[in-house]
């Protein structure tokens, strides 16, 4: 059985090697400062606005994990839109709003060093 950290790189791993963009290596980068310094809400709000390639891949599989994740909190009530998702994070409990921006910021940790490793050029 693979641990929770071992859950986060595989599937890290699988989404920088489909991610195909050399802008989202420099993006990924910095994508975990970017939630601590303005919190989770506030930093997935400002990516959906972007309307980038490599904003959509970082919200696309942020979304995607948080709902494997807690799947209690999403279940199958939410459509896969930015407005959707953002409905659903702000009227969590503080504490699952926590756990799920740690949890971010972990999943977030391996991206950049899979993008680090994977993704040529973006510097």
């Amino acid at each position: 059985m693979q641990t929770l950290s071992q859950q986060r790189a595989e599937f890290a791993l699988r989404k920088v090697v489909e991610a195909e963009t050399e802008r989202f290596k420099p993006f990924s980068a910095g994508a975990a400062s970017i939630i601590l310094q303005n919190g989770f809400g506030q930093a997935m709000a400002f990516w959906y606005s972007k309307g980038q390639k490599e904003h959509g891949i970082m919200t696309g599989l942020i979304e995607e994990w948080l709902r494997k994740r807690y799947p209690g909190e999403f279940g199958n009530r939410v459509e896969m839109n930015p407005q959707g998702f953002l409905s659903v994070i702000m009227k969590l409990d503080q504490s699952v709003y926590h756990s799920m921006q740690q949890e971010t910021i972990m999943l977030l940790e391996w991206v950049k060093r899979f993008a680090n490793a994977f993704i040529k050029g973006g510097n």
